[in-house]
């Protein structure tokens, strides 16, 4: 027998926080919630587990969009991914959410996702609707789904309510577990997979008060060997919810959570040459800096020696290499129904990050400390049926103090297939009078350029390191208002108020440490104009725009080479124009959705400079559910170009890293490697991002005891770096499981087979392309996973 339960939660009490006196609001059930009051029980039976919670339209997406809203009702491309489909689709981090949410194919981000990719672009982080803090373009720390019941994936910009934000590609707001109210069960899983690979989760409920008062402790554990060399991921993560409804109308809800986490910065294979891709062969001989020496160094030369098959685990790690980080979050929401149709919400979020990665290669990424602090409220008022606003405010404080150096990097001149030492680069006295020593034989770049001799020039590398403190006061309102029976518009608006000032951490002796202050207004805006041409299906027209900021690591300012804070970096406008239609048919098993898209926004470079992209493109995404069958199916076109602006590459192509000596192995240009090149404003298409790519998802129970399914994902050839000197081929993945149930589903027993047919896949190592003619992912072989979930 299966029970499916709804019901209309009032909430109450105080949360105190600072932008607010008591006030009010509502929270309608999300998929994790526990029953609250007046319940209304649907006795459903058969012989069939339900799979209806598969579905994304069945999983309202909550306050994003302002109250919680089913997918048809919102007009923009959304994909909610619920506990049901994260666990059916083996989605365990950023990469696999793409297995059933179309247009968020990634880069590898060097081996540990800490942000999505959403229409070939960086996007945020948001938890319970406030945004997290994320990586220095994509690179940071990998993210935890411990604390996780819901993964809602909206591609296209922050709307009004979420406020300006930093990447702007889309978005993905993860709805924590909450505490249940009612007896649940509690849960144990385990997991075991290819080399060594360990991981187990207790999630445990306790009720304190039945109807009333709860709490949730979730506890991970991460023990990860690695297929590839001198890798490994080893993480705790705690979690804590506390939920509480002291009266008819209020509601109160508090989360913490602590991750420890290190892992392993993995920088795929280097001299991504044609015939790597295409035939795995690799280009043997360690480069020679022009002043002789073989340490990597800019400009190399590499004179072909040979050429081998690579192993695909021999990738550019090293041993040696320190890579860990420690954060702890505390965040809630206090909700309250004050009747005559307003409600109020009050959401608090509270994030203490650090970091510390310090490679070989000479590469440093040290947070000594980043905090931010954040907080919303937002009134609800229901003027009639169906015209509804939305207003409030919120204080967003961020304080950074980071350390880094990235200038001596050289990864072309390395060969793999040699010893160790080929990947090490020792800094000479020369370059460290170039940088600080933070501690002992630890270099970093100073927060900014200094001219120490006195001859006009600066004498230091700039990097982001950084000491800054940021202040984001925003006011927004939006609106809802039927025009018709058949049409409505929806309107928003917002002003942030955005002060920073940023200081220079670790100046060099004998001058006084820089500081600058700047201070901007950034402006968004929305509207939609929805139509229904029945009551199961919708049109909309929607478009966003938004001023962003461009930020560093863990979203702190730098200070330029002129000991100035750049304004260019909050002058980056975001646009997009939207066209969709929803088809979502009450009591049927079918979802389908297809917008077509034009986007535009700025991508920070490696150097702090911003280059425009336009993005146009089209997205669908299928669902059904029914019975004993689950299908997703999902499609992308991606036309992504550079919008008459400025690309950089850290070599101009991977060729220029060998001369012509040995043109049978190799033809060479002779120019030298790492080079920084610099191509002119133009509208090629950007690197590193397939045109199409498309997946699918299912799973069928043949019996009360058996489900198998499977997904398989495909993209289309693309350019590799910006000249189109290599390409990455069309390419697939296809992973099948199994899943015996017993004990009435109390008991899981399910075996997963991950790249099946043993591809040899590739995906750029990071985003934005800088590196395409550098470096390049090789994806995991053929490997499988058993786990075991015990429901008591």
């Amino acid at each position: 027998m299966f029970r499916v339960r709804s019901s209309r939660l009032v909430f109450a009490s105080l949360f105190a926080v600072p932008l607010v006196s008591a006030a009010t609001a509502q929270e309608p059930p999300t998929a994790d919630s526990a029953v609250g009051q007046d319940i209304e029980v649907i006795e459903v039976t058969g012989e069939r587990r339900s799979v209806t919670g598969l579905s994304p339209k069945n999983n309202p997406v909550d306050g994003v969009f302002g109250g919680d809203k089913v997918l048809a009702d919102i007009p923009r491309s959304v994909t909610p991914i619920s506990s049901q489909l994260l666990e059916a689709a083996a989605i365990n981090d950023l990469h696999d959410i793409s297995k059933v949410a179309p247009n968020t194919y990634s880069a590898a981000g060097f081996g540990a996702p800490s942000l999505p990719t959403i229409r070939g672009q960086l996007g945020e982080i948001f938890q319970l609707g406030m945004r997290r803090q994320g990586g220095n373009n994509g690179l940071g720390i990998p993210l935890s789904f411990n604390s996780v019941a819901q993964v809602d994936v909206v591609r296209g910009v922050a709307p009004v309510i979420l406020g300006s934000t930093q990447r702007t590609g889309g978005f993905v707001n993860l709805q924590p577990k909450q505490a249940q109210l009612q007896e649940t069960d509690n849960i144990v899983q385990l997991s075991a997979g290819r080399w060594q690979q360990y991981r187990a989760q207790v999630d445990m409920n306790q009720v304190l008060d039945n109807g009333k008062q709860a709490l949730r402790a979730s506890v991970e554990v991460v023990r990860e060997d690695s297929f590839y060399d001198y890798a490994g991921y080893d993480s705790d993560n705690i979690y804590l919810a506390w939920r509480w409804l002291p009266d008819a109308s209020s509601e109160l809800n508090l989360h913490a959570e602590f991750y420890d986490v290190d892992w392993t910065d993995n920088a795929g294979l280097n001299r991504p040459t044609q015939d790597l891709i295409d035939h795995g062969w690799y280009v043997q001989g360690q480069g020679v800096q022009p002043n002789g020496s073989t340490v990597p160094g800019a400009f190399a030369v590499v004179s072909p020696t040979g050429q081998v098959k690579i192993p695909r685990s021999q990738v550019y790690t090293d041993p040696l290499d320190i890579n860990n980080a420690q954060t702890y979050l505390l965040f809630g929401d206090y909700q309250r129904d004050l009747g005559d149709g307003w409600e109020f919400t009050q959401t608090a979020y509270f994030q203490h990050l650090e970091r510390e990665e310090i490679a070989q290669n000479s590469f440093v990424e040290i947070i000594d400390g980043a905090t931010t602090f954040e907080t919303r409220s937002t009134w609800q008022r229901e003027w009639a049926p169906g015209q509804v606003s939305w207003f409030g405010g919120n204080l967003r404080y961020n304080d950074v103090l980071g350390f880094s150096q990235f200038t001596t990097e050289a990864d072309l001149p390395v060969d793999l297939t040699g010893p160790l030492s080929n990947r090490r680069i020792p800094l000479t006295a020369a370059q460290k009078a170039r940088l600080v020593e933070l501690r002992p034989d630890v270099w970093v770049s100073p927060g900014t350029q200094y001219d120490i001799d006195g001859d006009g020039a600066g004498d230091f590398n700039l990097s982001d390191t950084t000491d800054s403190t940021s202040y984001q006061l925003g006011v927004f309102v939006q609106h809802e208002q039927p025009l018709s029976v058949d049409w409505l518009l929806q309107v928003g608006l917002r002003a942030d108020w955005y002060d920073v000032t940023a200081r220079d951490p670790i100046a060099p002796a004998g001058v006084t440490p820089a500081e600058d202050s700047h201070s901007e207004w950034l402006y968004g805006a929305q509207a939609s104009l929805s139509y229904s041409l029945n009551p199961d299906s919708t049109f909309y027209l929607s478009t966003n725009y938004t001023e962003s900021t461009s930020n560093s690591m863990a979203g702190g300012t730098v200070l330029g080479a002129d000991q100035q804070i750049n304004p260019l970096n909050f002058a980056t406008e975001n646009e997009a124009v939207e066209l969709g239609y929803k088809y979502a048919p009450a009591n049927s098993p079918w979802y389908l959705d297809a917008a077509v898209f034009e986007q535009t926004r700025s991508l920070r470079n490696r150097d702090g400079s911003n280059s425009g992209i336009k993005n146009r493109g089209f997205e669908s995404q299928l669902f059904y559910t029914q019975d004993a069958l689950w299908l997703s199916l999902g499609y992308t076109y991606l036309d992504a170009r550079y919008d008459e602006s400025a690309s950089f590459q850290d070599s101009r192509q991977v060729y220029d890293a060998f001369d012509n000596s040995r043109p049978d192995i190799v033809q060479g240009t002779g120019v030298g490697a790492p080079n920084f090149a610099f191509f002119p404003a133009s509208s090629a298409r950007a690197q590193g991002q397939p045109d199409h790519t498309a997946a699918m998802a299912l799973g069928y129970q043949l019996s009360e005891a058996w489900e198998v399914g499977g997904q398989l994902s495909y993209s289309g050839d693309y350019k590799l770096d910006y000249l189109n000197k290599v390409r990455i081929r069309e390419q697939h993945t296809l992973n099948l499981f199994a899943q015996f149930l017993l004990n009435n589903d109390r008991t899981r027993i399910r075996l997963d087979v991950f790249n099946v047919t043993d591809q040899d896949n590739w995906s750029p190592v990071f985003e934005g392309g800088y590196f395409g003619s550098t470096l390049v992912f090789p994806e995991l072989p053929r490997h499988f996973e058993v786990t075991l979930t015990q429901r008591f």
